[in-house]
């Protein structure tokens, strides 16, 4: 079928079983040709393919509400809604997003990127429906590592007490990025291997009620007989406690499955789950015999081999070199644990997990949880390494704040992926954390210029006894600069001199240092010396040497790839304000009051006036009295 000329759903209500086959084998092939060139969420789309094939024959969208849980697995709902031709710009600037957006289309009812949201957002949709007395039906579906979100468990609580009409499919393929962990993932494991529970219940019921009672006694009887047959089919019986039917398990790559089970769900009063088992990757066999989550998300790759087009002789990737220097130290040190929630691939833990088993965590799609374990060691003398992508701390603001910092406990937060991350867009961007992480009282934190001073930051983090520090590093690779054989410990709040100067300074840190020395190279040539400062601990400030800069009433630029409202611009600012120094010239460079969406980081930075060329400007308008050279 050519899948560039569909514009909606509803041409799938006259397509037969052995079309829709067809345009099963279509979508994955399109997926996996696209893909090769862009990168994408391959593995989870390719696995929910007759699962959203079924679910926009069935109903009709966007009257029926499908909310996609984290929207990795949205690229066939994009493609079946009209968007298969915009899949060459998937993920890059001004194209595709990689997840469901309001104004590409109709049919995303629900912008997503974190997990374990649907539920209650659909439940919020339950509610304005029955409000406005409006007939629709509403079908998040969700994975079975998003429901392991404190968040998804707070819905189902709320669904399952109101009894609202929903439809919840549960898309079980065993992993999130990484395989799951926890006591719901054997639950859902042993449901996995029950049988139909639900037609048996059924079919019993109706047995019970040919047969006459005597006296009532076998009516009680058949009450009992069924309620056993829940513990006995579906060993804990975890959603019928919790108020949902369920239907399943249902095999998610047979439509006759689909279709029967989709049908009995839609004439079921109250909220039901359909337990829907799928194989992430399907049809593709790197992604589909993938154990680890590599072929979660990637980057281009060989459609033949299936091998990952990646830059020969890379430096060391800055979760590698951050986690690796943890995993050094935790040879010496039995106190270091680390703790990451459901990423120890991306934080690339796999290293430290296989040589101290017994002193890695991954507590699943639960940042809050992994935050207060962490305080719970730190009060225990342990020296817990908590991974976790800037975008997801977001998660666990208040753990940080009341668990840990007001406790003024020594747990070191690793902040991967700080700054812009591209192609994940505005859901994943780690710009937020300078502003929510500042203000803590008790809060240490600092970013690396150079992978080298990264691994003396990693040593200084772990032996910081005076409360919790965190260290920010970006997404990506580092720069290839030599590294030191011994760890060094840098005093905390001290900030480095990288280039001197007289008319004029930049305060910056991590990736934007080499803009502004290539800034004042190309000022030094025009005739303004400009000093470069290492800000590297972004708090506390380096009030030394910053009083020593005021004092000498040299104008100031501040530079961060984080967001400017309370970040490390804010905090100079502050410093001037409260120590006298009214007359210094301050301006900042940074993110802008806006979300920033998905492409290259250098097309983003470009955006947003993030570039040499806007530094060398913003300083020639500081020193409009100097004059360049003949």
């Amino acid at each position: 079928m050519d899948l560039l000329s569909i514009k909606d759903p509803s041409f799938l209500k006259s397509l037969s079983q052995q079309e829709l086959e067809e345009l099963s084998g279509d979508i994955r092939k399109f997926l996996i040709e696209t893909l090769s060139k862009t990168g994408g969420h391959i593995g989870p789309n390719l696995g929910v393919v007759e699962l959203t094939i079924a679910l926009h024959k069935c109903f009709d969208s966007p009257k029926d509400k499908i909310l996609w849980d984290v929207g990795h697995q949205s690229y066939v709902h994009k493609i079946l809604t009209g968007r298969a031709g915009q899949f060459g710009t998937l993920r890059q600037y001004k194209g595709l997003c990689g997840f469901p957006k309001m104004v590409e289309s109709e049919h995303d009812v629900w912008e997503t990127g974190h997990s374990s949201t649907s539920l209650s957002a659909a439940m919020g949709m339950a509610i304005a429906r029955d409000v406005k007395k409006e007939d629709s039906f509403i079908i998040p579906v969700i994975g079975d590592g998003a429901l392991t979100g404190g968040m998804a468990l707070e819905a189902l609580n709320h669904i399952g007490h109101e009894q609202k009409d929903m439809i919840v499919v549960l898309n079980d393929n065993e992993m999130s990025i990484a395989p799951n962990v926890g006591a719901l993932h054997n639950v859902l494991g042993r449901l996995r291997t029950a049988g139909k529970y639900q037609w048996v219940k059924d079919e019993l019921e109706y047995i019970l009620k040919k047969i006459p009672a005597v006296g009532g006694k076998l009516t009680v009887t058949a009450e009992r007989v069924k309620d056993s047959l829940k513990y006995l089919f579906v060993s804990g019986m975890f959603f019928e406690e919790m108020g949902f039917t369920y239907l399943g398990p249902i095999d998610g790559h047979d439509y006759n499955d689909l279709f029967d089970n989709i049908q009995y769900a839609k004439k079921t009063e109250g909220p039901v789950i359909l337990h829907v088992i799928t194989k992430k990757g399907k049809g593709f066999q790197p992604a589909e015999t993938d154990t680890k989550g590599t072929w979660h998300g990637t980057g281009p790759y060989k459609m033949d081999s299936g091998d990952l087009i990646k830059p020969v002789n890379a430096p060391p990737a800055w979760s590698s070199l951050v986690s690796e220097t943890v995993r050094r130290l935790a040879r010496e040190d039995e106190r270091i644990v680390a703790i990451t929630p459901a990423m120890p691939v991306g934080s690339k833990l796999e290293g430290f997990a296989s040589e101290f088993p017994d002193r890695m965590f991954d507590v699943g799609i639960a940042e809050q949880h992994a935050a207060t374990v962490s305080a719970g060691l730190a009060t225990q003398g342990m020296k817990p390494f908590l991974a976790i992508y800037s975008t997801f701390l977001q998660r666990a603001y208040d753990q940080v704040l009341h668990d840990i910092c007001r406790q003024n406990l020594n747990v070191f937060i690793g902040i991967d992926r700080a700054g812009l991350v591209g192609a994940d867009g505005e859901t994943h961007q780690g710009v937020f954390d300078i502003s929510f992480m500042r203000h803590l009282p008790n809060m240490v934190l600092m970013m690396p210029k150079d992978e080298n001073e990264g691994q003396h930051m990693v040593n200084t983090a772990i032996n910081y006894d005076d409360g919790p520090i965190a260290l920010r590093f970006p997404r990506g690779n580092g720069l290839g600069v030599k590294m030191d054989k011994d760890l060094k410990t840098i005093p905390i709040g001290e900030w480095e001199v990288l280039r001197e100067g007289s008319d004029s300074a930049i305060l910056t840190f991590g990736t934007t240092i080499p803009m502004a020395l290539e800034a004042a190279e190309q000022l030094e040539k025009q005739g303004i010396s400009v000093k470069v400062v290492n800000a590297r601990f972004i708090k506390p400030l380096d009030e030394k040497m910053l009083s020593g800069i005021m004092g000498e009433n040299m104008p100031i630029l501040t530079i961060e790839e984080a967001v400017l409202q309370g970040g490390f611009g804010s905090a100079v600012l502050e410093f001037a304000h409260d120590h006298g120094f009214n007359d210094v010239t301050i301006e900042r460079i940074g993110i802008p009051d806006k979300f920033i969406e998905h492409g290259s980081v250098k097309e983003l930075l470009k955006e947003i006036g993030m570039t040499t060329e806007n530094v060398v400007d913003r300083i020639h308008s500081m020193t409009p009295k100097k004059q360049k050279r003949a």
